[in-house]
């Protein structure tokens, strides 16, 4: 489905009206979403344990994927250690193709780096996210003897509690670290806006960190690709490499934790709203953010969030172990809701894809099929038709979240 300028101005007009009001209503609405939320997540695990009855992912299989603070403390050093494996295991691409690509970790920034292109506002945004996580989990378990499962990072509750204090980024040896050394005085994000373009710029307050991460067991981890098209506070132009996306550019992890685009952007009504959507089109137009509408939705929320090197570039955000868990957070409201209506949103040749095979159709591309494949290179494989990733129990998948 291509998006026409009337489309998208009707969902720009729509997005528009989603935004938290005055303190006085905020809570009730927060609630109010919160409890919806709760009962959605409820209904989508019972649906999906019903389907799985007679398959080869029966009940007793299903893995289980959990948000981060409900794991235990040797739960998340579990983690954390097999991640800290990837990270020094080599790895497998030829240096001729990515020479910055160092561990096994890296691989899989350099295939998302690859697919940028063609896995933002595509048809395929979803499917090949999920694919790609479940590549990632299963790299965890059979290389570095992982036995747990991928976490979530629920942007509600962060929304709430501020990121700091969530057990994720609290910086404690059982988080995914902490936030960057706080540098003062930075300006605003500035995202879009450049000359010859039709859409307005986003302004995004800066965080409260933006240097070097120096808490928790990700502290001083090395960042070997990119940057690529890093948004810097002051929109300043993007930040790139200009020895090239896939040369060696070793770089401490940075980060700056922003509440204010948490807040305004991925909490309990944001998510709300984008399940709240009839169409597979709108849902992931919704999640990753309507062009020119000021609103750059619960998937840019939760990276902008995040903030810093490489949080703040979409080719190489992957570089922060954090990411894993974001997207984990996206497949999770994509599952809630695909468990709506499962006829239409996970089996419908016309209804569970829309969308065509380039970020935005740049350049014109054809539509998104239930047919076409994602394939991730050397980092992981096999290849996979899209139609085999859309259910969390069939095919290569046998999880739930909750």
């Amino acid at each position: 489905m291509r998006f026409s300028t009337l489309s998208i101005g009707v969902l720009q007009a729509a997005s528009a009206c989603v935004g938290l009001p005055s303190s006085s209503s905020r809570d009730s609405i927060i609630a109010k979403a919160t409890a919806e939320l709760e009962d959605l997540a409820r209904s989508a695990l019972r649906k999906t344990l019903d389907a799985a009855k007679g398959r080869h992912c029966t009940p007793d299989k299903i893995k289980i994927r959990r948000e981060w603070g409900a794991l235990t403390k040797v739960e998340r050093l579990e983690y954390i250690q097999a991640v800290q494996c990837l990270q020094a295991k080599p790895s497998r691409y030829p240096s001729s193709l990515a020479p910055g690509a160092k561990s096994r970790f890296d691989d899989f920034v350099v295939t998302h780096i690859n697919q940028t292109q063609t896995a933002h506002y595509t048809g395929n945004f979803l499917g090949l996210h999920r694919y790609f996580i479940a590549l990632y989990e299963q790299a965890l378990h059979e290389e570095c003897g992982y036995r747990g499962t991928q976490p979530y990072w629920d942007w509600a509750k962060t929304a709430e509690t501020g990121l700091s204090a969530s057990p994720i980024f609290d910086g404690s040896a059982t988080s995914m670290s902490g936030n960057g050394v706080f540098i003062p005085n930075q300006g605003d994000v500035v995202l879009g806006g450049i000359e010859g373009s039709e859409l307005p710029p986003v302004y995004l307050p800066a965080g409260t960190g933006g240097g070097y991460v120096t808490s928790g067991p990700f502290a001083n981890m090395s960042v070997n690709l990119g940057p690529i098209s890093l948004d810097v506070p002051g929109g300043g132009p993007q930040q790139s490499n200009p020895a090239g996306p896939f040369a060696y550019n070793p770089r401490c992890l940075r980060r700056d934790l922003t509440d204010a685009v948490n807040q305004r952007f991925a909490n309990a009504s944001s998510i709300r709203h984008v399940l709240s959507q009839e169409t597979i089109a709108d849902f992931q137009m919704i999640m990753q953010g309507i062009p020119g509408s000021g609103d750059i939705g619960v998937h840019g929320g939760g990276h902008y969030s995040l903030g810093g090197d490489p949080g703040r570039d979409v080719s190489t955000s992957p570089g922060d172990p954090a990411f894993y868990l974001h997207h984990a957070m996206i497949d999770r409201v994509w599952w809630m809701w695909q468990m709506v209506d499962a006829r239409k949103r996970v089996y419908g040749e016309k209804t569970a894809v829309a969308g065509t095979r380039t970020f935005m159709n740049m350049p014109e591309s054809g539509e998104t099929t239930l047919d076409d494949v994602v394939d991730f290179g050397y980092a992981a494989g096999p290849g996979r038709k899209l139609r085999e990733l859309m259910s969390v129990v069939e095919g290569p998948f046998c999880y739930v979240y909750v």
